[in-house]
Parts: structure tokens; sequence; C-alpha cells
């Protein structure tokens, strides 16, 4: 985690679970955390706003969004594990339907 009150780099952003709290959705947007309740208060905060009880909860997708950040990036690991997975089923698949007789 980054120093308080510095925005979040991207790897950060990438590394986000589903949903995060009110003051990580302000650090990433480069708001501080009154600022944003008071947003949300008014209705023009730029993220969809989930209230749970007490708390308050933005989606991670909806907060990348907002920062013009449409899709998560594509690493050349995570593709070569995709490939790797892929291989594994197609020969266990293949295993399966052999014919024995």
């Amino acid at each position: 985690m980054t120093p308080r009150g510095t925005w979040l780099s991207f790897g950060e952003a990438f590394d986000l679970p589903l949903a995060v709290d009110l003051r990580t959705a302000a650090r990433a947007l480069g708001l501080c955390p009154a600022t944003a309740y008071k947003l949300i208060h008014q209705g023009d905060f730029p993220c969809m706003v989930l209230r749970l009880g007490w708390q308050y909860r933005i989606p991670t997708a909806s907060l990348l969004r907002a920062l013009g950040i449409e899709e998560r990036p594509v690493y050349p690991a995570d593709l070569r594990a995709g490939a790797d997975f892929a291989e594994r089923r197609n020969r266990a698949t293949e295993f399966e339907t052999e014919d024995y007789a």
C-alpha cells in the first residue's frame, strides 16, 4: 500500500477486490474522504455506490470505468497459464473418449 494521501498505482488498481470501501475509492479518484461522502450525499459520486448497513462499498468495475479503464490488462503469463490449462484439459478429454474395443 502506498503512503496516505497518494493516488493508487495501476498495479494496485488492478489488484483490488470486487468491491472496495469508500476511502479506497476516494484515494483512487484523488479525493479526500470527506469530499467523497459529500458527493455521495449529493448524488454526484462518479461511481455506483452500494450502502451495506452503515458502510459504503464501491464495485471495482464501476471505479475502474470512472477512471477511464474499461478492461483489465492481459499479461503473457496469464495467456500461457490458460493455454497450459486448455492443453491439459484436451489431453484428459482425449483419454476419456478413446475406444478400447
